[in-house]
């Protein structure tokens, strides 16, 4: 395995704190892994430049050799600890299983394997292809998908405004990555700023999507609506999820590349 000299694990838009945590992962995640372990990547946020302090998640990817219980099982104290430092439990992965898994899930892949770091070990997406015939499916599965969730969200909430406020960051931060899939399938180049990639993706379709614009500057903490606001936020945001939804059951499949 090749070692990432501490130089290449520099993540620029990280504070000093986060990066020396990581590094401290790292070192626990291969004393735990060994040889089993032949990559660990970061993706999302943190290398998108969008990270913030106490409200983001690290999201990690493990590449190993295998995936039987006792190598997951060597991971559970792990997580108890560094759950509470923001890294979510990782996708565990062989090789084999993640080039599947791409033609399955190209979305979710495809934002990987533009959007990640070696923190250590190797790039397992070097010479890696993932194929856009079925990326219209998988956006219009994930938004008619991610409505459905919505709506059941708020009901679970109460409909009250405390849960509602909480809900929309949480809804939105998965929404993105569907509007980069839009993107795609418009030939657009995917854009890693959340703000620009609404706002292109509302041009491009002709579309007010600003209840979109508006939850992303709640999770961004830059906006604060009152409580009668919070009602008509979450009806914006649907209904402009809803038309993004209609909008892009039009658009032509890919070909497949």
């Amino acid at each position: 395995m090749r070692n990432i000299g501490a130089a290449e694990r520099v993540i620029k838009g990280l504070s000093n704190e986060t990066q020396k945590l990581l590094q401290t992962y790292v070192k626990e995640v291969k004393a735990a892994f060994g040889d089993q372990l032949e990559g660990l990547l970061l993706y999302g946020s943190a290398v998108r430049g969008e990270f913030l302090q106490g409200r983001s998640n690290l999201n990690i990817l493990l590449l190993v050799s295998s995936c039987d219980s006792a190598v997951l099982k060597q991971y559970s104290p792990l997580h108890r600890r560094w759950s509470k430092e923001q890294i979510v439990l990782p996708l565990f992965l062989t090789e084999e299983e993640l080039r599947r898994s791409a033609a399955v899930f190209p979305l979710e892949f495809l934002e990987i394997q533009e959007q990640h770091r070696v923190l250590d070990g190797r790039d397992p997406f070097i010479g890696f292809h993932v194929t856009s015939d079925r990326l219209r499916e998988a956006v219009v599965q994930g938004l008619t998908s991610h409505i459905v969730r919505l709506r059941q969200r708020y009901v679970e909430g109460g409909g009250s405004d405390e849960a509602t406020a909480i809900l929309l960051p949480l809804s939105i931060a998965s929404t993105i990555p569907l509007l980069r899939g839009v993107q795609r399938l418009l030939g657009r180049p995917p854009l890693s700023h959340s703000d620009a990639v609404i706002l292109d993706v509302g041009e491009q379709l002709k579309l007010d999507l600003q209840g979109l614009l508006d939850v992303w500057l709640l999770k961004r903490g830059q906006i604060s609506p009152g409580p009668h606001e919070v009602p008509r936020l979450f009806d914006r945001y649907l209904q402009a999820t809803i038309l993004v939804a209609r909008a892009v059951e039009q658009l032509p499949q890919l070909e497949p590349r």
